[in-house]
């Protein structure tokens, strides 16, 4: 399965051939050359997994790592050209998942970077609850969809862009947000493409399409799920009532 991957790297050559090397691999790649631009970007894109070399300008590799970390699960592989175990063990402890020594074989890297993945996507898949708003049940582990427990066929973009309004309900997301996660950093996609397949997803999923109840316009900012509904408190019933017949 193809993945979103940021490589920080500010080596233009090395970037360019570990982008090379990701992208046979199926994955979509942005690459950022210093480490402010790496905060950035995977706070505002949410890569599946990030490149990361220790040695970039402006903010420090495991400064970044150490701040991601704090921030998130997501996987991290360091470069490094520091050979000392201390460096290394520097490294893990702040939170890097893995690590490659320079030079390195751009095909051992795409190694690593496909177990991390899996390792991630296997601990995702047990996480992973179903949501439930309302008669709407989106199991992302499954890649299933139900409504009033009736199976619903989506194509692979319709769930992608509910899977992403699921990962947060309540929150708005941009068009441009929903294409970066439900399509990848390299496909270029216009923005009303979002606004048809949301209205082929709502034509599947809502009662009525023009009051729809689960994905919900928030005007001037795009898209968001509802939230579920809490669940109702049960109010335990006195004993001992007085009055009451003996």
């Amino acid at each position: 399965m193809s993945a979103r991957i940021l490589v920080a790297e500010d080596d233009p050559k090395q970037a360019n051939l570990v982008r090379v090397y990701l992208e046979r691999e199926g994955h979509s790649v942005l690459l950022v050359g210093d480490g402010r631009a790496a905060l950035d970007q995977c706070r505002s894109r949410r890569p599946d997994l990030v490149v990361l070399d220790v040695m970039m300008p402006v903010v420090d590799g495991l400064d970044v790592c150490r701040i991601l970390r704090a921030e998130s699960d997501i996987p991290i592989l360091l470069l490094t050209a520091r050979t000392t175990e201390d460096d290394v063990l520097l490294g893990l402890d702040l939170g890097a998942d893995d690590y490659l020594t320079k030079p390195y074989s751009p095909r051992e890297l795409a190694a690593r970077v496909r177990a991390l993945l899996r390792r991630a996507r296997v601990v995702n898949a047990d996480n992973r609850a179903v949501l439930r708003v309302g008669n709407l049940e989106v199991d992302a582990g499954r890649f299933e969809v139900r409504v009033g427990g009736r199976p619903v066929a989506l194509t692979a973009k319709e769930f992608g862009i509910l899977e992403v309004l699921a990962g947060e309900p309540g929150r708005a997301f941009t068009r441009a947000q929903i294409i970066d996660r439900a399509f990848g950093f390299d496909h270029f996609v216009l923005e009303r493409t979002v606004d048809a397949h949301v209205m082929n997803l709502r034509r599947k999923i809502e009662d009525d399409v023009a009051e729809p109840r689960y994905v919900q316009t928030v005007y001037g900012r795009g898209y968001r799920l509802a939230e579920p509904e809490p669940e109702p408190v049960a109010t335990p019933t006195p004993e001992g009532t007085p009055g009451a017949s003996r």
